[in-house]
Order: structure tokens, then sequence, then C-alpha cells
């Protein structure tokens, strides 16, 4: 754990234990297997980052009843939701370290939780009394759902553009922190320069937080990890990095790049040789400078408040989405 994770947790220690405690009481389903896979997941590790944001954007807007917290478990809800089928349609075995809730309960159980948990976490908006934090739940789930599909018509395409891969993390994970960010300002019932505000900051965290976590399959090892390294690749899944570096490469390099993207199959050795020619072609460099770009929008989207405790965890939080490429 980095010093600046270390600083982070320290001061949201007491939200955090909150958060997970709001979680776990909100989840209270008839039948106990739905609780006992939703709790594998939840249970695993999560960062909470997005019922962290709903707080913390709240209390920036002046949420003196902490109303924020009470309803930040409707981003995590939908966030398991979204892995939970994610992990089915990537045939994936492992999640934060731990194994996929489809390879202990089965394909069916884990769909079925998955859809249970957005239904959950539309139950709880409606509790905000809020039509438009209901608006957002609904287009979050939908745009989501949108993303996931292009990205799955797009599985292997070498020739996926710049454009349309910005296209699939915006809906993969752009709009869920940005709506975790608006929820919190109209919660606070913000003012809409605010509110406005608190989009920016969400969208272009959002954006950050996907590209870093893109580029850690590339950089980062399988324990720091969770899952093995390459895994995108694998899945035939085509980022930011292997974008820009299949861009610029030639000869011989771009078509040992191509081979490893239609065989998905590689060793060690060449995983490897497939890493330093992200590196050579400036893929790694490239997505690099895209998250500190998204990461400096996000923390000037905050000027507009005045200097605070949420504020500055807002501001350390970005910092954060950029020290995690690695």
């Amino acid at each position: 754990m980095s010093k600046l994770q270390e600083k982070i947790l320290s001061m949201v220690a007491d939200d955090l234990a909150d958060i997970e405690k709001i979680i776990l009481e909100n989840l209270d389903p008839y039948l106990n297997i739905v609780k006992q896979t939703a709790e594998h997941i939840f249970l695993s590790g999560g960062k909470r980052l997005r019922p962290l944001l709903v707080t913390l954007c709240a209390r920036l807007c002046g949420d003196n009843k902490e109303l924020g917290k009470r309803f930040s478990a409707i981003f995590e809800y939908l966030h398991t939701a979204t892995l939970l089928h994610d992990d089915l349609v990537d045939g994936a075995t492992k999640r934060r370290g731990k194994d996929a809730a489809n390879t202990i309960w089965g394909n069916s159980t884990a769909v079925l939780v998955g859809d249970f948990l957005l239904a959950k976490s539309l139950e709880i908006a409606t509790e905000a009394e809020n039509i438009e934090i209901i608006k957002i739940v609904a287009k979050i789930t939908r745009e989501m759902a949108e993303g996931e599909i292009f990205q799955l018509l797009k599985k292997g395409d070498k020739d996926l553009s710049v454009d349309e891969y910005m296209m699939i993390i915006k809906g993969k994970t752009g709009v869920l922190i940005e709506g975790s960010c608006r929820t919190g300002a109209l919660i606070a019932k913000a003012e809409k320069k605010h509110e406005d505000a608190l989009i920016k900051y969400g969208f272009n965290m959002g954006m950050a937080f996907q590209m870093a976590d893109d580029l850690l399959d590339y950089t980062a090892n399988t324990a720091n990890l969770g899952k093995k390294t390459g895994a995108d690749l694998r899945e035939g899944k085509l980022t930011l990095p292997v974008i820009i570096a299949r861009k610029n490469a030639k000869g011989t390099d771009l078509l040992f790049i191509d081979k490893i993207i239609e065989k998905r199959e590689f060793s060690s050795k060449e995983f490897e040789q497939f890493v330093s020619l992200l590196e050579k072609y400036k893929g790694i460099e490239y997505t690099t400078k895209c998250i500190l770009n998204h990461i400096d929008k996000a923390k000037k989207a905050l000027d507009i408040f005045e200097n605070n405790k949420p504020k500055k965890i807002l501001m350390l939080i970005a910092d954060y989405v950029f020290e995690r490429k690695h």
C-alpha cells in the first residue's frame, strides 16, 4: 500500500466502515443463496470508490444529514451487478484474487443475483424520493449494458479506433462514476453550477480510472492485479496501449502484435515481448498522458468549491487514480 493510499484511507476510515455496514444492511433477500453469492463479491476487497464518492460529493455540497452515505449503496450494488455479469461474459475464473462467483454457484445463479442487485439499486434509489436520481440509475444501467454489448461486438477487432475505445470505457466506467458524483450533488440539493462541476469531476475520474485499470494489465504483476496479467488480451479486448502501439508499429513488430492479438494464447516470454513493443511504440506513454489529462480536468472542476476536507479527499483520490497505473 502506498503512502498516498494510506493517507486517504486514514481520512475516510469512518466513512468506509459506515458504508460497509449500509451495503450489507440493504442486502435483505428472501433466499439465502442470493445473500451468499452477493456477499462473496462484496467481501472480497472492493475499494468502495463509488459509494465513497457519493458520500464525499454530497458532503462537499452541504449534506449535513449524511444522506449521501445512506444512499451510497445504490452505486456499489450497480457496480457489483456488472462485475457478476462481466465475469460470465468474459469467461473469467477470478475476481479480486478469489474464485469468481459463477465458478462456485454456477452461471445461472450469478446472472440472477446480478439482476437482483440491479433491481435493489433502483429500489434504494426510490427511497430518496427524487425522480432525477431514479433517472440517473436507469440511464447508467442502460449505458453500461450498451457499453458492454459494443465491447462484445468489437472483441478481437484489430482495427478498433481510439474513439470506439473511449465509447466503450465511458459506458463501462465513466457513466457510473459520473453518476455517483452527480447523485451526491442532487442529494445535497446543490446549486446547478456545483452539480455541473461534480459531473465533470466524475466523468473525468471515470475515464482515467478505466484507462489506469486497462494499463495495469500490462504494467502490474499477477499478485497485485488480482487476476492473471494479459487477461484483456486473452479475452480479445483491445485497450488504449495496444491501439496506439499497433497504430505506430511497422514491419515485423506489427506482424508480431497482430499475431498475439489473433492468437489470444501466448507464453510469458511472448507477453513480455508484447509489452516491450507497447513501450517501444508509445502505447503505454500515450495512455499515461491521457490518464493525467483526465485527472487534471477532474481536479480543475473542483476549483469552484471552497477548500475543505471533502474537497481535499476528492483531490487526493484523483491523485491516487493516477498513481495506480502501475
